[in-house]
């Protein structure tokens, strides 16, 4: 056999050309690092440390194994083209490489010590593959698929799956790159690496292996009792004054609102992190009142900066800005060239949290809502960029990671500890600094309902359990319509069962809109509170705050067990039930929290829908009907309805008028 050595929780492998260490990385889990370079990095990137478990080793003459658990890792020298690395779970091939002709398949020199990088597998038939951030497409299951590893407005790439087989999959890289689950080969890549990194992890279940991916990235921390509310939302609350006449009208119509956001172009330039005073005159004030009636205010943040900011000199001149490699500053052209704060350099983390604390904390506001969190850049040159950590080729994915640790870290130093950020981007492990993350800028349509339920179901198995969208989608909603005042009731029955629940969009103006601050840059759209669709609809929209009143004890309890074992709370439905092989193939209802399922309604003018019931007895939450498990039934739910089951004999179905 080539070159082998034994390490103290695994082996290092070498033949010509290239460099493999199969080590364990505690319990159930293995990390493979590979590299043409001549030694191995040990950069973890989001990674945690390894938990100090060991592997168990053997060498031979033809092969070494690296076991963890029940997961074992095989290498067996090949010799005419190179090696094959077989895992097994419980004894079972998982994942086998295909080495398509020896290291020039997985190695083509990009300049420097960094090389395009390809890892390929063998596919396996009838295996399932759910996660890898979101998108918003159709395809829950992605076997047959492939993507790009690259963020943008509406899609997050978080690198990680769940497989039907019975593990997970982390490719540990920042790096731009993609991934194809195609029929014939699984296979992941990344534009330029110093070296291929990836961990094999596993578990008895789902909710087993998604504790071991969250025991590798972090636990989310407990929800702040407020966030588990309703959240009211536009763009946008033009001034101080409109927010308050907002709030007090919920207030008035006895309502329960838990938060108000104030968005975008609140504040004087980008990159002066505080708010107008035009608008804005007395801010504490208005905290102070808005928490007086128990709403929790929530600013946006926007990473970008320009020229015109009086922190662009200390911030260029000390490198805390996104540079480029060639070229000026320029990488996203939104009122004038902008370029990023360099959240990966803790200099820049630390000078924009000073800023935002005279500009934002210091008022009372302790929520921030981290937007333009991919970064947005335009064109998509990441070989362009230079951060703080590396060219952005190689790290772009880690920037939302990087901003929302700028946020909570800051918060916590403050002595804040009920901690949520709401963001437009996540990474591995973006989960332990509290971030709510949304699915970005959608369409107002039913097709956009139907893939936030895919989106939602695909970050909970990739390990971010908070999540939302904006309800009634983001663009071109005619509140006068009858297509959006269905549109709008249906998302907000899918939003009752989303980990936040928080209206927002920017709605078309009618023709007799008057402009609250004419000449005002970045004007607001049409209205958009729950008395603005129309007179029909109010009464269920407030009844549907109204229960989501009576669903927050269950809610911060399953938040609760969330940062207790990783679990997410809204979930697939093989997570709570793997044994069943139909579960696996439902991608458009989910069980929310351990006792609720929920079968949105995502078509125009559709009042029944199949639904399928796993073992055990179900009760309708409006009815009190009981139907029994294993089954499937065509139910019916009217515009007012929505369609949701509770396990009998589960607390939570006390929460529920209809059904007891």
């Amino acid at each position: 056999m080539s070159m082998i050595k034994k390490i103290p929780n695994g082996v290092i492998y070498r033949i010509k050309d290239e460099t493999v260490c199969v080590e364990g990385y505690g319990e159930n889990c293995i990390r493979v690092r590979s590299t043409r370079n001549g030694s191995l990095s040990d950069e973890r990137y989001t990674l945690l440390e390894a938990e100090n478990l060991p592997a168990q080793v053997n060498i031979s003459d033809k092969s070494a194994s690296v076991t963890s658990g029940i997961l074992r890792a095989e290498i067996a020298d090949r010799m005419w083209d190179g090696y094959c690395l077989t895992f097994y779970r419980n004894d079972k091939v998982i994942l086998r490489t295909v080495d398509e002709g020896h290291y020039t398949s997985r190695f083509s020199h990009v300049e420097g010590d960094n090389y395009r990088t390809r890892i390929v597998f063998e596919a396996n038939a009838g295996e399932h593959i759910y996660g890898l951030g979101q998108e918003q497409q159709d395809f829950f299951d992605k076997k047959g698929c492939t993507y790009e590893l690259k963020h943008r407005n509406t899609k997050s790439s978080v690198p990680v799956i769940y497989s039907s087989l019975g593990y997970g999959f982390m490719w540990n890289s920042p790096a731009i790159g993609s991934v194809e689950f195609g029929n014939n080969h699984t296979v992941w890549s990344a534009e330029s690496v110093y070296q291929a990194d990836y961990l094999v992890f596993s578990g008895n279940t789902p909710a087993d292996t998604m504790n071991r991916y969250c025991r590798l990235t972090g636990f989310a921390p407990e929800m702040p009792a407020w966030a588990a509310g309703f959240w009211q939302c536009k763009l946008r609350y033009e001034s101080q004054d409109e927010v308050l006449d907002v709030a007090r009208r919920y207030k008035a119509e006895g309502i329960p609102v838990s938060a108000i956001v104030i968005d975008y172009f609140h504040w004087t330039e980008q990159g002066n992190w505080e708010f107008d005073p035009d608008y804005w005159p007395d801010p504490k004030t208005m905290c102070d009142e808005l928490r007086k009636m128990g709403l929790e205010p929530v600013v946006s943040i926007w990473p970008t900066i320009n020229p015109n900011s009086r922190n662009w000199r200390p911030m260029s001149e000390g490198n805390m800005l996104v540079r480029t490699e060639n070229g000026q500053y320029g990488i996203f052209d939104f009122y004038g060239q902008q370029t990023y704060v360099d959240v990966t350099s803790p200099q820049a983390r630390e000078y924009l949290w000073q800023q935002v604390k005279k500009g934002y904390y210091d008022y009372g506001i302790k929520t921030f809502w981290l937007d333009e969190a991919e970064p947005e850049i335009r064109p998509e040159s990441y070989s362009n960029l230079k951060f703080h950590i590396g060219n952005g080729a190689q790290t772009a994915l880690a920037y939302p990671y990087y901003y929302a640790k700028a946020f909570y870290e800051n918060l916590r130093a403050e002595g804040e500890e009920d901690i949520l950020l709401l963001t437009r981007c996540a990474y591995p492990g973006s989960q332990k600094f509290g971030t709510a993350v949304w699915n970005g800028d959608i369409p107002s349509t039913f097709d956009a309902l139907r893939q936030s339920v895919v989106s939602g179901l695909s970050m909970a198995m990739s390990g971010i359990p908070w999540w939302n969208s904006d309800i009634g989608g983001f663009f071109f909603g005619d509140t006068s319509s009858e297509y959006f005042r269905e549109l709008i009731v249906r998302w907000f029955q899918f939003g009752l069962f989303c980990p936040v629940m928080r209206l927002h969009g920017v709605r078309n103006r009618e023709s007799d809109y008057k402009y609250r601050h004419p000449g005002i840059k970045e004007p607001s759209g049409g209205d958009n509170e729950l008395w603005s669709f129309g007179v029909r609809n109010f009464p269920i929209l407030k009844a549907i705050v109204e229960q989501r009143g009576r669903l927050r004890p269950y809610i911060l309890e399953s938040a609760r067990n969330t940062s207790r074992t990783g679990e997410p709370i809204m979930r697939p439905m093989y997570f709570d039930f793997p044994d069943d092989e139909i579960c696996f193939t439902l991608s458009d209802q989910y069980m929310f929290g351990r006792d609720i399922l929920f079968a949105p309604i995502c078509k125009q003018g559709a009042t029944d829908r199949n639904v399928y019931l796993p073992c055990g007895e179900w009760v309708r939450t409006s009815s009190g009907e009981i139907f029994a498990g294993g089954e499937r039934y065509t139910v019916h739910a009217d515009i007012g309805e929505y369609i949701a089951f509770v396990r009998k004999g589960a607390e939570v179905l006390k929460a529920f008028p209809g059904a007891v």
